[in-house]
């Protein structure tokens, strides 16, 4: 009977002990699990429900894997560079979510001047921008969106600064560089990224990537392409430490010479307009090659 009382004490007392540092590990494992399967539900649903002419790009802009590979979830603040008419932030709005917040930032208003198109009713457009996007872009959200800011690069809001989880910066990058040497437009916007993100915050770069071999001019920024070790240079410049790069965006297809630029490629098709055959030929090349690097600002 001794043996027997003593036996059951341990017993119970070995049921009453704390869980064990792997039975903790295991339970944590299976909850961060569940909450990667939630995030990719979310995304393969909010990139489904896209136009059908949005769809088609996704082989060549690849979303999910970009915007996973840099990290961006559900509620946090991301800065989306040159948004446009929102190819990206049509997906980043419902991504993020009502806890979310996204930030358009586009180029200093003294930089468009510089671009031949830029008569003076396109400049006057631009001079409201920062309040006319967010008003655009209130009709591609809903009550379960994140809301919506804007600035021009060169004049962030000191309220911004240390605020922003990741910065994504998609096909930005050449026009400032490009423009660098009339009014220092790219040294100005990566300061501002750098500001803008908290302490450990990511930088997101997808750019169109000229080949290591070709000459420095081409790849000025004033043909659409910029060499991945200039892009890298100036981010470490500014600041970030260079995290990982991916393939995702690469397209060996796009091959191009040094009279070449990108936007005879689709979507634009600049140069082939009026050519069917040749616009048939770009067509075949599809989007251009792109180069898919992740940055960190320093804690």
């Amino acid at each position: 009977m001794h043996k027997y009382i003593v036996l059951l004490l341990a017993v119970t007392l070995a049921a009453c002990q704390p869980a064990t540092e792997s039975q903790s590990d295991s339970a944590a494992e299976k909850s961060a699990a569940a909450e990667s399967a939630k995030k990719d539900t979310r995304l393969a649903a909010v990139l489904d429900a896209q136009p059908e002419d949005v769809r088609a790009r996704y082989q060549y802009r690849h979303p999910k894997e970009t915007l996973e590979f840099f990290g961006i979830e559900p509620g946090m603040i991301v800065v989306e560079g040159l948004p446009g008419r929102g190819w990206y932030t049509k997906v980043l709005l419902p991504y993020l979510g009502k806890d979310g917040h996204l930030i358009g930032a586009t180029y200093a208003m003294d930089m468009w001047p510089n671009f031949a198109f830029a008569n003076a009713e396109f400049l006057k457009t631009q001079s409201t921008w920062t309040t006319d996007w967010p008003v655009s872009a209130e009709e591609w959200r809903d009550q379960d969106s994140a809301t919506v800011a804007a600035f021009n690069f060169g004049a962030m809001p000191e309220s911004l600064a240390g605020t922003a989880d990741v910065v994504f910066l998609v096909r930005v990058l050449h026009n400032l560089a490009n423009f660098e040497d009339e009014g220092g437009f790219l040294s100005e916007a990566m300061a501002d990224v750098f500001a803008t993100l908290k302490p450990g915050g990511m930088l997101g770069v997808v750019q169109h990537q000229a080949r290591d071999d070709m000459s420095d001019e081409f790849a000025d920024g004033s043909h659409g392409y910029l060499k991945k070790s200039f892009v890298i240079a100036v981010a470490e410049q500014a600041g970030f430490e260079f995290v990982a790069e991916s393939a995702i965006n690469e397209n060996p297809k796009d091959q191009p010479g040094e009279e070449d630029v990108v936007w005879r490629l689709p979507p634009s098709f600049g140069t082939s307009q009026d050519n069917p055959e040749l616009k048939a030929e770009m067509e075949a090349i599809g989007e251009s090659n792109r180069m898919t690097l992740k940055f960190r600002k320093p804690q």
